[in-house]
Formats: C-alpha cells, sequence, structure tokens
C-alpha cells in the first residue's frame, strides 16, 4: 500500500487546506478596530482613522465571503 501517488494517514490527517477562511478578516477587523480606539485614546488621530478604514474593509469582506459561504 506504499506504492507511487500514496498518502499516508499522518500526512493526509496533518493536510491544510488551501481556502482562506472568512474568520480570518473578521479576527483582523477586531484587531484593527481595538488599534483605532487605542490610536484615538492616545491622540493619534490619522493611525485611528487609517485603521478604522481597514477594518471597515475586511469586516466588509468578510460579510461578502460570509454571504457567498451561504449561497453556495
Amino acid at each position: 500500500m506504499d506504492g507511487v501517488g500514496s498518502i499516508s494517514m499522518y500526512e493526509l490527517a496533518t493536510a491544510v487546506p488551501l481556502q482562506i477562511g472568512g474568520v480570518d478578516f473578521l479576527y483582523w477587523a477586531v484587531i484593527f478596530m481595538v488599534l483605532a480606539l487605542v490610536a484615538a485614546a492616545v491622540g493619534a488621530g490619522g493611525v485611528a482613522g487609517v485603521s478604522m478604514e481597514i477594518a471597515r474593509i475586511f469586516v466588509l469582506i468578510f460579510i461578502v465571503l460570509a454571504v457567498i459561504a451561504l449561497l453556495l
């Protein structure tokens, strides 16, 4: 059973899928939102604005991926 092209059970169990999960985008959106809140509290308005914009984009990507996943 160890012929050419065979995959061991260990390799099969530890395989990493080649797809990007939508939860990753939500995780990074929360990280950037927290960064924006900290930057706003410190008084760095420019960093806070950029961080909130990035967080907003990640949330939108998450929503689009969630809708696509629900439709498929």
